[in-house]
């Protein structure tokens, strides 16, 4: 028996679900790294990855209103675009939210067996892999409750962290300053190049907002609060991470003088707050790890569940809802394994590497799709029509084509290798391109004239 995904998602559970899912302390493990890449321009890095996700955040809000199903990006790029350019997306995509969950579990269990040893690496993996299915499984109700403690927990320790950093350099810690324009421009140091590759780098904090829009069929009002809560999410989280850069930039000002720099923010962690808030930022990068693996895998489901249901994928798996608790059950379960699986065979470091790469593809995907449906297929061209159908999507595009060039070799070659793999599966799937893709599933698309709103 297969049930339906229930419609229980409010406006306010979207925003909660995004916000744990991108988690308000991204920056804090970015810190070294981006800091160390920007030469000293983190705020500044972190604000042009900002522009750059916004402009992408109003694209998928304005796709989520056209096209409100579980697919997101892949659905958007296929009906709007072509079939094919539906599967690169969703299959770059799938490589971002598969990594998701499996570095946020390959984290969580570095992070444990560091501090009890005595308990081997593998026994940490399959627990924190089991713990994060098994929440999912019963429900975006259960998910909810925990998201509301986790996401508590991580933005108390982030206004904690302001207040901690603000006291130090009133005390003449760092610059000693709480007003300076160097996090932003310090000409001393300022190079473009480097501040674009941190960009690249800092954009990897902001990945999670998209996954809003993969749970179309669980929002009460899809077409009004996908959307809306995409866009939120976006410029809270953004502004959240600009301001964490500023102070810990201001409070540690000599990149090249950390002492490791993956991670760099546990020392600054400990020269603000001392061994007290060391050991809370220690444990509430361990909260932020549960937080995106559990959001990570509910996109992931619902992204092979979309597939699956255009006959995308050849298997009628993925498309069950169980009965009782409105999950697509074994998707969850198959995201589980892989996560598993996936830990014994990745380091964290190459996971990491990785995600940004599928991701920039599909937020590319996203404002093609944009463009194509509402400025060629709607032909709203006028003033307004080409600002907010052709200009901001395009822009949106070259930002983050921009971004993705500057991506490292590391990330390039992965993500060639998984488009390589899906090429494969393409070939087979069409009998070498003798047979098209599956028909679309049908669904009703808005017409023209519905379409200038």
């Amino acid at each position: 028996m297969t049930g339906n995904l229930r419609r229980v998602m409010t406006f306010r559970h979207l925003a909660l679900f995004g916000i744990t899912f991108v988690t308000p302390t991204a920056p804090f493990p970015m810190f070294g790294i981006v800091s160390s890449v920007s030469h000293g321009h983190m705020a500044l890095a972190y604000s042009i990855a900002l522009g750059a996700m916004v402009l992408t955040a109003i694209s998928y809000g304005r796709m989520a209103g056209a096209f409100p199903n579980a697919g997101s990006a892949y659905s958007y790029t296929r009906r709007t675009i072509h079939p094919l350019a539906g599967f690169l997306t969703g299959w770059t995509l799938l490589l971002d939210y598969v990594l998701l969950p499996l570095m946020s579990v390959i984290y969580l269990a570095l992070t444990a067996a560091r501090f009890l040893p005595t308990v081997p690496y593998g026994v940490w993996l399959v627990s924190f892999a089991a713990l994060t299915t098994g929440l999912n499984l019963f429900g975006l109700k259960i998910t909810n409750r925990a998201n509301v403690i986790m996401t508590g927990l991580m933005t108390a320790v982030v206004a904690a962290f302001f207040a901690l950093a603000a006291v130090a350099l009133r005390a003449g810690a760092g610059e000693g300053v709480l007003l300076s324009s160097k996090p932003f421009y310090n000409p001393a140091e300022f190079d473009v190049s480097r501040v674009m590759a941190a960009s690249a780098i800092a954009g990897f904090s902001f990945l999670g907002f998209d996954g809003i829009s993969t749970l179309a069929e669980d929002a009460r009002d899809p077409r009004r609060d996908i959307g809306r809560a995409t866009i939120a999410v976006c410029l809270l989280c953004g502004a959240l991470f600009i301001a964490q850069a500023y102070l810990g930039q201001l409070a540690w000002p000599d990149f090249r003088s950390f002492p490791q720099v993956d991670t760099a923010f546990l020392d600054l962690s400990q020269r603000i707050g001392g061994h007290p808030f060391l050991a809370v930022v220690s444990f509430i990068l361990v909260v932020a790890g549960l937080a995106s693996a559990i959001s990570g895998q509910v996109s992931a489901a619902r992204l092979l569940l979309g597939m699956e249901r255009d006959r995308t994928l050849p298997t009628r798996i993925f498309t069950y809802i169980h009965p009782t608790y409105s999950t697509p059950s074994y998707g969850i379960l198959a995201m589980g394994l892989v996560t598993m699986a996936g830990g014994f065979v990745f380091s964290f470091q190459l996971a990491a590497e990785a995600i940004n790469f599928g991701a920039l593809l599909g937020f590319m995907g996203v404002n093609l799709s944009v463009i194509a449906h509402y400025y060629i297929r709607g032909q709203n061209r006028g003033a307004t029509g080409i600002a907010a159908n052709l200009l901001m999507p395009g822009a949106g595009v070259l930002v983050c084509l921009y971004l993705f060039l500057n991506l490292s070799m590391s990330a390039k070659t992965i993500g060639a290798i998984w488009c390589a793999l899906g090429g494969v599966y393409l070939v087979w799937r069409t009998r070498g391109f003798q047979q098209p893709l599956p028909e679309l599933a049908s669904e009703p698309v808005k017409e023209p004239s519905q379409l200038n709103r």
